[in-house]
Order: structure tokens, then sequence, then C-alpha cells
């Protein structure tokens, strides 16, 4: 098939290059490394343009995590996770992705309206990261092959470096 002359009927090409028109830059920032529910935990804040992620919202979103993290053990975690506070367009996001047994990963996303972080609530079934929360999760699986799977030296000596690791600036 030449995609030049013709599309799949399940291909929307007035969507897909509204899509792309609309396609922005959004800025990421990390706020540190800490245990929450016996878990070391990577935080990121995710901002939409005109959006930020404040204290409180963090906050919030931490005590949110920490309830699903403390099941973690039920789901074969490895105590190792990074957690996304995305102010984003359309409302507030928490994604919860935590490293776990046989090379895989688990990850929980909770929604909720805009700047209201205490009503986040999981997400509908199927729920995956949208554009910006991907560029982040493909930098932090990067960063735990780099460090804690390929890395040498003491495991502390890795999780700190795996710490340290962290994405900056805008993402796309």
């Amino acid at each position: 098939m030449d995609l030049h002359d013709e599309l799949p009927p399940a291909v929307p090409a007035k969507e897909l290059l509204a899509l792309a028109e609309d396609h922005h830059a959004r800025a990421a920032r990390p706020l540190g490394t800490r245990e929450v529910a016996g878990h070391l935990v990577k935080t990121y804040a995710l901002e939409a343009p005109g959006r930020t992620v404040t204290e409180p919202a963090a906050r919030e979103a931490l005590r949110v995590a920490a309830g699903h993290l403390a099941l973690g053990a039920l789901r074969g975690s490895l105590g190792l996770a990074v957690v996304l506070v995305h102010a984003g367009g359309d409302g507030d996001y928490l994604l919860v992705h935590t490293w776990i047994e046989g090379h895989m990963s688990d990850l929980a996303v909770f929604t909720g309206p805009a700047c209201r972080p205490e009503e986040l609530r999981p997400g509908r079934v199927g729920l995956a990261p949208c554009v910006w929360e991907a560029a982040v999760l493909a930098h932090e699986r990067d960063a735990f092959a780099r460090h804690v799977l390929d890395g040498t030296g003491p495991l502390g000596e890795r999780l700190a470096a795996w710490g340290a690791d962290t994405v900056e600036g805008d993402v796309r």
C-alpha cells in the first residue's frame, strides 16, 4: 500500500493533522527522590502551558500515590517507582509507575479536575500515558536500565545514580 495515495479507513487524517498542529512542549521538572510507603520514589511535575504543579498539589498526589504503593508487594514491586504529577490542559493526572518482578512495570493512572488534587481518582480501564507523560517515562526506563540493571558497584550507589538521573525542561 502506498500511503501517499490512500490511508486505511481507521486512520483519520483530519484528526491526526489537527493533533500535529496543536502539539506543543510541556515543562517537566524533577521534584526529588524520597521514600513513600516503603518505596524509593522519583517525583516529577509536568505542566501544560499556563498550568503549574503547586506544592500542596504535589503533596496530595504523593498521598494518593502512597495508598497505591502500600499494596506494592501484592503486585511484585521491587520498591522503585516514578510519580508524575501532571497539571494537564484538561485536568490533573497522577501516574504511579512501579518497577516489578520479571523486568516488568506496573502503572496506575489517576485523574481529576484541574486544581482539585483531593479529587484524584483511578482513571478508566485502559487509560495510558499521554505523549508528554510517555516522554518522561521513556527517560525513566532508560535511567532504570542504565543505572540499576546495567550498573556496576554497590546497589546503594546504583540507586543514587538512578535518583540523580532526571529529565528537566521541555518534553514533546
